[in-house]
């Protein structure tokens, strides 16, 4: 992580990696940049190897579902974004005056909105820790600043990312917060629970990321809990609701400590692996794909581009993996569903294993109502 007020992540002698990612990605291909949304998916999987080492390479998941004959509907559509992109426009318009309206600011005229232009994510990390230093200052005087599309940097197991919050503001007594803005409508002051909980883990991952920055910042703290600015009923009047992320800032902070390095993935590879989708074929990329191993969960459907290869993998291992989560947790050393249905038949399984002795239980039951139904007809 981050630890000077430099342009993100600590330096370091990262030539090979460097080079070994862009190998693996294709020297040809641009790297897909690591996002908070992508970022929190990987929080909530930190097992997975696989999204770990594709998303540090940068590799394009998408493109690399499409060449291997699974692509996925994950993702938002393209009126979806021209929506959210509208909304946000109107939030920000004039200045951001329905923004600060809604942070209870009267007179727009003193807020301070600096320029963050800058070449390339590193030049703008740069800017944009600039700014938040000079913000903090002025917020001493109670001066209130607006950061729009700040960039800030981060370092997960041992690769860069920058990433983009809508916007951070900055108030009197040099408090930081994060404004995530989102175009699902807020009925009543409520908004649906799934929505806000993903934009929640989202902006965990902005927060966490200010936090490297305002522990090299004299005066500056960061507040645990974001603006979420959302339309208002069914109209496109925004509105405003706090919402406290100091749960999802904890699981992500320790999952993303949890995440293995990338460099330590791509040792263990098979000389010559490659996930260049413009170069490899389809059998090569499978094999590829086939060398890192996976944590697939019915959850990732929702969150990676990968998911429906990695369930028509784990379903044809018999992966009980593939029945979620809870049932893999329930079921101990029973891996596949083989296992699962030999221990329960009294095949397998050693009969003192609590998971053994219930799949029994439950298959006698089974039977046993199966023999009565048949019985009463």
């Amino acid at each position: 992580m981050s630890e000077s007020l430099g342009s993100g992540p600590v330096p370091r002698p990262q030539t090979t990696l460097r080079h070994r990612l862009a190998e693996l990605r294709g020297p040809a291909s641009a790297p897909h940049p690591l996002d908070a949304r992508a970022l929190a998916a990987l929080a909530a999987n930190p097992g997975c190897r696989r999204r770990a080492l594709l998303d540090g390479a940068g590799v394009d998941k998408a493109a690399l579902a499409s060449a291997l004959g699974a692509p996925s509907g994950f993702g938002q559509s393209q009126f979806a974004f021209m929506r959210g992109h509208a909304f946000e426009a109107k939030v920000k318009a004039d200045g951001g005056a329905e923004l600060l309206r809604l942070l209870g600011v009267d007179d727009r005229e003193d807020v301070r909105v600096p320029d963050l232009t800058a070449a390339g994510p590193q030049g703008r990390a740069a800017r944009t820790a600039l700014a938040l230093r000079e913000a903090t200052e002025a917020g001493a005087e109670g001066a209130w600043t607006l950061l729009d599309h700040p960039m800030l940097a981060l370092e997960v197991a041992g690769s860069p990312a920058y990433l983009e919050p809508d916007a951070v503001v900055v108030g009197p007594g040099g408090r930081w917060t994060v404004v995530e803005i989102k175009s699902f409508p807020m009925i009543d002051g409520s908004a649906d629970a799934a929505k806000v909980g993903a934009a929640a883990r989202q902006a965990a991952v902005y927060v966490l990321a200010l936090e490297r920055t305002a522990r090299v910042t004299e005066g500056a703290s960061v507040a645990h809990s974001v603006l979420l600015v959302c339309p208002k009923d069914f109209s496109n009047q925004p509105t405003g609701s706090v919402v406290d992320v100091r749960k999802q800032l904890s699981v992500t902070r320790r999952q993303l400590a949890r995440l293995t390095r990338v460099e330590d993935i791509a040792a263990a590879l098979p000389e010559g692996v490659s996930f260049d989708v413009a170069a490899c074929s389809a059998e090569e990329l499978t094999a590829a794909v086939e060398a890192v191993p996976h944590a697939y969960a019915p959850e990732c459907l929702a969150a990676c581009e990968l998911a429906f290869h990695c369930r028509e993998r784990a379903r044809a291992g018999g992966a009980v993996e593939a029945l979620g989560r809870s049932v893999r947790g329930e079921l101990g050393g029973l891996t596949t569903v083989g296992a699962v249905l030999a221990a329960a038949r009294g095949e397998a399984g050693d009969p003192d294993d609590p998971a053994v002795a219930a799949l029994r239980r439950a298959a006698a039951l089974r039977a046993e109502s199966l023999e009565e139904a048949a019985a009463c007809r």
